[in-house]
């Protein structure tokens, strides 16, 4: 095992594939992207292809799930929320499993990279672009120039509230990123701690030495899951806030 703690973030090649001079190769991220799909694909089938008035386990997992996000939701228009629901639970469930997937020993944290990140910030804020026009028409512009604003104020307003909007894919990719990278790196640092505490210490005193690593490291992971599970959250709660800032402004 390696001893650097940002080695599990190492994007490497498993099928060396190029395509009219294009290096499209299939990676360990693309793997465990993958593979999280598929779990999410799985669960969603098993849990919605026979639904019971008494609800299976998986059955109510899932209703659970939709509801929380449906809550999400409700500060957006009555006939817009059914529209949006599918696309903030699709986000909200991608980004759940790939982070969760990423705690598996031996696994990739997709979400650790800016290239997953970046993609699905970019992907809301386009939503969000597509919404506010399409329901406010150019009316959607006036997100930069709150009402009640005085006019001379206009030309720092509008810059600085396109910054602001511009900024929020920056931000949300960051946000995500970064927490799952350092959270990842110090359940690392303790796990490598604990190694070596165990083989550098005398017989003995290697036991009591590496008991303190070992509950922080288990704490650490516990801690993680939370986080995991709070990032996908703090993602989709954004998101309903800017498509809400699309609907209906400021």
């Amino acid at each position: 095992m390696s001893s650097n703690p940002l080695h599990q973030f190492g994007i490497h090649k498993i099928y060396d594939i190029n395509v009219a001079g294009f290096d499209i190769s299939f990676t360990n991220h693309s793997l465990w992207t993958v593979v999280s799909v598929l779990c999410m694909s799985l669960f969603l089938f098993i849990a919605s292809s026979k639904p019971k008035m008494i609800p299976s386990r998986m059955q109510s997992l899932l209703e659970i799930t939709v509801d929380f996000v449906r809550q999400l939701l409700k500060d957006t228009a009555d006939d817009v929320e059914g529209k949006m629901l599918p696309f903030v639970f699709t986000l909200f469930l991608f980004i759940l499993t790939l982070n969760v997937a990423g705690m598996i020993p031996g696994s990739y944290t997709a979400t650790s990279q800016l290239l997953t990140t970046a993609s699905l910030s970019i992907s809301v804020i386009l939503v969000v672009i597509a919404v506010g026009f399409y329901t406010q028409g150019l009316g959607f512009l006036k997100i930069f120039f709150p009402e009640g604003t005085p006019l001379f104020m206009a030309p720092i307003i509008i810059l600085l509230e396109m910054i602001a909007f511009f900024a929020r894919p920056i931000t949300l990719a960051m946000r995500l990123g970064a927490n799952m990278l350092a959270g990842h790196i110090l359940i690392k640092i303790f796990a490598t701690l604990m190694i070596m505490l165990f083989f550098g210490l005398p017989m003995g005193v290697n036991v009591v030495g590496v008991s303190i690593p070992v509950v922080l490291t288990a704490a650490l992971m516990l801690l993680e899951f939370g986080v995991a599970i709070i990032q996908a959250y703090i993602f989709t709660i954004l998101t309903c806030v800017y498509l809400h800032d699309a609907l209906h402004g400021h």
